[in-house]
Formats: structure tokens, C-alpha cells, sequence
């Protein structure tokens, strides 16, 4: 290969890095040559989405991981794609969800929590945390998480999202009230609601945090 050639090359190749996780928890899953393909051009996608400053969804649809599929590799037809998918969600080596986009329900893959990786250690998917807990992101839902994001701290975000599951209260409304109490009243001890007057107007702006509520 020419200097000219080896030059060309270099600029046009872009690097993914998958989590050690990949390798320790979902290979040894996969039994099957196709899956093992399918996953890993969905670990591909779903890594570049991360990189994308607001990607509107964790995961990857059928129609993109179709069209990766069919470029990459001759051998995974459509019906062989379904196939490794199917097998990949009973696996656990995928998750699953149809959600509604652009008004058009589609099936949509991701990969399990511990698979995904952030740029910044403090920052956390929300919408990952809902799809593999809750469901479906609806339009209405996907603006909520996002201003949620903004105005709670991570921590608290994962630990809501924890305390609805523990108590079966699988709803984004729930975990919502969840987060505005802590918010208001202090997340442990209640040591900011023992400083806060019943009537007093700026309740919900006072005490550590009281900097996240809005007015």
C-alpha cells in the first residue's frame, strides 16, 4: 500500500471503544455467530448516538441496524436479522421496547445498563434509565426527562428510578413526585423541611439544592 493510500486511510478511520462489560458479560451470552454480528453492529450505532450531544433515543432502530446489517455483511438477510435479534432479547445481550417516533411505532433496540458508557463521569442516560425500567418514551415523556436531567442531580435521578422499581411503582409521574419532594424537603434527613416555614412562599427555592427548583 502507498504513503498516498496509507494517508487516506488514516484520515477516514473513526474509532468506537466498547466497555471491558461488553466483553465479560455479554459475549460469553451469545451463541450463535449472527447474534454475535447483530450485537455488535448495535453496540456500534448505539456508542455513536453517545457521542451526539442530545441523541433522541439510547437505542437503535430496526431500520438502522437493518441497513448496517445488509452493508456489512451478505450473510445476515432480513430474516436471519429478526432471528439474531429475537435471540439477542431472550439472551439479554439486547433490550428491547417499541417506541413511538415521529409519530411511526418502531421497534428499537439497547443494551443493557452496564454497557453504556458516558464522556463525563457525573452525567447519566435518563432515557436509557426509563426504557430499561418503565417502557416507552412518548413525546410528552421525553421532554420531562429531559428538563429532570437538567434541574436534579444524577444521584438523585438513579435513586428515584431505583425506589420506583423496589416498590413497583413503575411510573414517570411517581418517580417525578419523588424527586420534587426531595427537592423541597431535603433528600435524607429532612434537615432542609425543618428549616422551611409552612407558609413561607420560597420553600421550595431554599436550602442545598433549592438552586434546581425553578419558580
Amino acid at each position: 500500500m502507498t504513503e498516498q493510500k496509507l494517508s487516506s486511510f488514516h484520515r477516514k478511520t473513526e474509532f468506537v471503544s466498547l466497555p471491558d462489560t461488553f466483553f465479560t458479560k455479554l459475549v460469553p451470552k451469545i451463541q450463535e455467530l449472527a447474534e454475535f454480528k447483530v450485537v455488535l453492529y448495535a453496540a456500534y450505532l448505539i456508542l455513536k448516538k453517545q457521542e451526539q450531544p442530545h441523541p433522541d433515543i439510547t437505542g437503535v432502530t430496526y431500520k438502522e441496524l437493518k441497513a448496517v446489517s445488509c452493508r456489512l455483511s451478505a450473510e445476515i438477510d432480513e430474516e436471519t436479522l429478526r432471528q439474531a435479534l429475537d435471540s439477542a432479547v431472550e439472551h439479554g445481550t439486547l433490550l428491547h421496547s417499541t417506541l413511538n417516533i415521529n409519530s411511526e411505532f418502531e421497534d428499537v433496540y439497547s443494551l443493557p445498563a452496564p454497557m453504556y458508557r458516558s464522556r463525563q463521569p457525573s452525567t447519566i442516560n435518563i432515557f436509557a434509565l426509563y426504557e430499561q425500567n418503565i417502557g416507552m418514551i412518548t413525546p410528552i415523556i421525553a421532554e420531562e426527562l429531559k428538563e429532570a436531567q437538567k434541574l436534579y442531580p444524577h444521584e438523585w435521578v438513579e435513586e428515584a428510578f431505583k425506589e420506583a422499581v423496589t416498590l413497583n411503582k413503575r411510573s414517570w409521574k411517581y418517580i417525578a413526585r419523588i424527586l420534587e419532594r426531595w427537592a423541597s424537603e431535603g433528600k435524607e434527613s429532612g434537615e432542609y423541611k425543618r428549616n422551611i416555614k409552612k407558609d413561607d412562599p420560597d420553600k421550595y427555592i431554599k436550602g442545598k439544592y433549592g438552586h434546581l427548583v425553578q419558580r
